[in-house]
């Protein structure tokens, strides 16, 4: 496993960390003894980071890795969350000192700890990053020792240029995949001239690029692969990264002969990821051991050539720019 300076905080993180949504749920059906199994595999292999949110499981995932760190008391590991799925209805307008300092609470509880290393924003409405007053609260949080650091999670290129204009934003999470790329074209160059960190989230477009989906797949009814293709559940970006399915799978067909021998098409598109140098990690995500020993096992292979990333490139002008480039 190869190390990242996560943005300003002095942290060193796994370029290929835990992404922890899938072990609360809306990815069908999930077994805790599975997904503690998953997360000590994980840090055998030099995971240091762990991604979750306090609405994954409704606190579910949060309380895993809380139970992970009273089985593992000797790993050092950062613990990254999230807050503000929760306002109800989801307007800007609920983003208030109460219900933020709330959620916190709340996490706190859930994780077992009494400072959060870093806490994100859960893609809010875009009006939030046009709301001062609410990274002032997250400052005042820092301030009082609740969290070490923060940031955002967004949906939007757009919401995160906005969001790292705030001074003591350290981290911009962002749907960033071969078939999401809109990204790298300015959002990249602007966080690394500000030392902002970038997690890379749903890097394997909702396993669209694992090569392991077909047709014939079929999700269970609580799994956002089936109920949010059109954005029934929430942004319709979240899921095979807004790809229509069938032309998602085309463009795995497409990527299949690009994979080198010995490696898997998940691993391949990890590497595509971490060719960046903006990127700080990765954070897939995964149910069983052997999902995460195949995915962190791409923490450790080379960039992508110029060549290689030229045939993805255009692979991705064929079957997704026109889909998702300009959307997100």
């Amino acid at each position: 496993m190869k190390y990242r300076e996560f943005g300003r905080t002095g942290w060193q993180v796994s370029s290929v960390s835990f992404g922890a949504w899938a072990i609360g749920g809306t990815w069908g059906t999930v077994n805790d003894e599975d997904s503690m199994a998953a997360l000590h595999k994980a840090l055998d292999m030099g995971v240091n980071f762990i991604d979750t949110a306090d609405v994954y499981g409704d606190g579910r995932s949060e309380r895993l890795i809380a139970r992970l760190r009273q089985e593992r008391p000797s790993d050092k590991f950062y613990v990254a969350t999230k807050l503000g799925r929760r306002v109800d209805p989801h307007v800007a307008a609920g983003f208030t000192r109460e219900a933020l300092t709330g959620f916190v609470e709340r996490s706190l509880k859930n994780l077992g700890t009494d400072t959060l290393d870093l806490i994100q924003l859960h893609c809010p409405p875009t009006q939030v990053f046009y709301m001062p007053e609410v990274f002032g609260v997250m400052d005042d949080l820092v301030k009082a020792g609740k969290l070490r650091h923060y940031g955002v999670s967004v949906e939007k290129v757009e919401e995160a240029l906005k969001a790292i204009e705030y001074p003591n934003v350290q981290s911009v999470q962002i749907i960033y995949n071969i078939f999401r790329q809109r990204p790298q074209e300015l959002l990249f160059q602007e966080t690394l001239r500000r030392k902002v960190a970038i997690l890379a989230r749903l890097p394997l477009s909702s396993g669209l690029l694992s090569g392991k989906l077909s047709k014939q797949s079929s999700f269970e009814p609580d799994d956002h692969r089936a109920g949010n293709r059109d954005g029934q559940w929430f942004d319709k970006g979240e899921t095979f990264s807004g790809l229509d399915y069938e032309t998602g799978l085309a463009a795995v067909e497409a990527l299949k002969p690009l994979v080198p021998a010995g490696q898997t098409l998940a691993q391949f598109a990890l590497r595509w990821i971490l060719s960046n140098p903006a990127v700080t990690c990765a954070i897939p995500g995964g149910k069983r051991p052997v999902q995460i020993e195949e995915n962190m096992a791409a923490g450790d292979l080379p960039a992508l050539s110029a060549g290689e990333l030229a045939a993805v490139r255009a692979i991705y002008e064929q079957y997704a720019y026109g889909q998702v480039h300009h959307r997100w």
